[in-house]
């Protein structure tokens, strides 16, 4: 199985009131629980249910996701930078498990 792996770009810094792109990508297979492996035995279900963004302990984006979309999720969002920060970005695994990462940005 491949690894998973949180990817994120965010610009390093901003002017005040600059509307910057946020861009996400979680390498993650998305398994549906209705395909089978080599061997024909059915793969465990395993896909993203929520997705979260954090800019200084504040929630600023979150969706519930769904297990048709496909694998490796991309998403990419709007923010306006106000002030310097640090983004945490949290992904939830239906098995309970969390992928997390971290940015910052600076604003002048």
């Amino acid at each position: 199985m491949t690894d998973i792996k949180a990817r994120g770009k965010v610009p390093k810094t901003a002017t005040v009131g600059e509307i910057i792109e946020i861009k996400t990508l979680l390498k993650h297979p998305m398994h549906t629980g209705r395909v089978k492996d080599a061997e024909g035995k059915i793969i465990p279900r395993k896909v993203i249910t929520d997705f979260r963004v954090y800019f200084n302990g504040n929630l600023i984006f979150s969706i519930e996701i769904e297990p048709s979309l496909s694998s490796n999720p991309y998403i990419v969002f709007p923010f306006k930078a106000k002030v310097s920060g640090n983004f945490e970005f949290l992904w939830l695994e239906d098995t309970g498990k969390e992928y997390k990462m971290l940015k910052s940005i600076t604003v002048i």
